[in-house]
C-alpha cells in the first residue's frame, strides 16, 4: 500500500488554509498547516513534503525568504514549491521566485482544478521516487548476499517493481508532457529528471536480474 505524502500548506490567513484544505481533500494526502515561514521550517526539520504550497506575502519572513531558507538546507532543497500570491507577478517577482527555486506561482483566486492537478502531479512524484528509493534499497541487499536461490528471488522480485514503476512513471510522463507542455515547463523538467534517474534505476536491475528465460 502507498503511504500518504505530507503536503505543507503555509499562510498567515486561515480562511486562506481553508480554502487550501477544500480544494486538496479529495487527493486524500496529509495536509500539514503553517501560519508563517518560521512555523514552516519547524516542519520542516521533521517532515518529509511532496510539495510546499507558499503564500507570498506574509508577515515576518514572507514566502521569498522561507523559500530561500528551505533551499539552503540539503535536507529539503529538493522539495518543489508552488508560490501563492493575491497579486500579478511582475517580472521581478518572477525573478526572485525562480531564483529560489519554485517550481510555480498560483495567483489568487486560484482554479480549485488548477491547484489539485499540479499538487497531484508532485504527489505522485515523491511516491514513485519512494519507490526507486527502495529499490535501490533492494539492489544492495541483492549487491550484498551471497549467489544463489535466495539472491535469484529477491532480484526477480527487485525486477518486477522497477517495471511497474517505470510503467507508472512512463504514464504520468506522457500525461504531464501532454497536458502542461505549453504552460508548464518546470513541471515537465521535474517530470522528465525523475523518468532519467528511474531509467538507471531500471537498466541497472534488468542487469543483475539477466534475461527472461
Amino acid at each position: 500500500m502507498t503511504q500518504k505524502a505530507n503536503i505543507l500548506l503555509v499562510d498567515d490567513r486561515d480562511e486562506n488554509l481553508i480554502a487550501l484544505e477544500a480544494a486538496l481533500t479529495s487527493l486524500d494526502q496529509n495536509l500539514v498547516r503553517a501560519n508563517s515561514g518560521e512555523e514552516a521550517l519547524k516542519h520542516l526539520l521533521g517532515t518529509d513534503f511532496a510539495v510546499i504550497l507558499l503564500d507570498v506575502i506574509m508577515p515576518g519572513m514572507d514566502g521569498y525568504e522561507t523559500a530561500a531558507h528551505i533551499k539552503q538546507r540539503e535536507k529539503t532543497k529538493d522539495v518543489p514549491i508552488i508560490f501563492l500570491t493575491a497579486q500579478e507577478v511582475d517580472r521581478h517577482q518572477v525573478f526572485r521566485g525562480y531564483s529560489s527555486r519554485a517550481v510555480d506561482f498560483l495567483i489568487k483566486p486560484f482554479d480549485p482544478w488548477v491547484l489539485r492537478s499540479k499538487v497531484e502531479v508532485f504527489v505522485e512524484l515523491h511516491q514513485l521516487k519512494a519507490q526507486m528509493r527502495e529499490q535501490a534499497r533492494s539492489l544492495q541487499r541483492v549487491l550484498n548476499q551471497e549467489t544463489g536461490e535466495p539472491g535469484k528471488v529477491l532480484a526477480e522480485q527487485l525486477s518486477q517493481r522497477s517495471r511497474q514503476v517505470q510503467t507508472d512513471l512512463t504514464a504520468l510522463r506522457e500525461h504531464v508532457v501532454d497536458k502542461y507542455q505549453e504552460i508548464d515547463q518546470p513541471l515537465v523538467d521535474a517530470v522528465r529528471r525523475v523518468d532519467r534517474s528511474a531509467s538507471r534505476l531500471s537498466t541497472l536491475v534488468d542487469t543483475l536480474h539477466g534475461p527472461d528465460e
